[in-house]
């Protein structure tokens, strides 16, 4: 199961835990009041098992491909984790199924808290459109994750501020206005 927590305010090294003394773990159910998305796939059998391929099919994901985070095999490494990093939004969802290695996607909940979420290999997250986030890897820089779209990719990040955003006011208006 996913792990998600509060994290600190320390400005220490990214690829860290951050997490509060003591811990402030967050449950499925505050992440889904976010909008997040969360299944557990066997990412060694996944296309036999057959989860992913109904998850496609139930939610539209007509493109697929995949990303290896790591020194060696992604151009421009340094400038990339920095780009991934600034806290930013989308006007589509976010769809990661984390097919090895492990790392943070963080998000900003109903009261502009950071909540870190844990992403490890069988992991699959769905950031909705217009929630506030980044990414890191965590401290073995590496993961290799397939992407997942409704369509043709769009990869312009919104960096924060952008509250005027049509995705951020539909994000506002279904989730953070009925999250309690």
């Amino acid at each position: 199961m996913v792990r998600a927590w509060f994290m600190d305010d320390s400005d220490a090294d990214q690829r860290l835990e951050h997490m509060t003394d003591p811990p402030q773990f967050v449950d499925l159910d505050y992440l889904k009041e976010q909008g997040v998305l969360y299944w557990k796939l066997d990412a060694d059998n996944w296309e036999k098992e057959g989860k992913l391929t109904q998850i496609r099919s139930e939610r539209g994901y007509s493109y697929e491909d995949e990303i290896t985070c790591t020194p060696e095999k992604l151009p421009n490494y340094e400038e990339k984790l920095k780009m991934f990093y600034q806290e930013h939004l989308h006007s589509d969802e976010e769809i990661r199924f984390i097919v090895d290695g492990s790392g943070y996607f963080d998000i900003r909940d109903k009261n502009d808290k950071w909540i870190r979420i844990e992403c490890l290999k069988g992991d699959l997250i769905i950031l909705p459109a217009g929630i506030y986030h980044r990414f890191t890897l965590d401290t073995k820089d590496y993961i290799q994750a397939k992407r997942l779209f409704v369509g043709v990719p769009v990869w312009t990040p919104h960096n924060r501020p952008n509250d005027d955003h049509p995705a951020r006011l539909e994000y506002l208006k279904s989730y953070l206005s009925q999250a309690k």
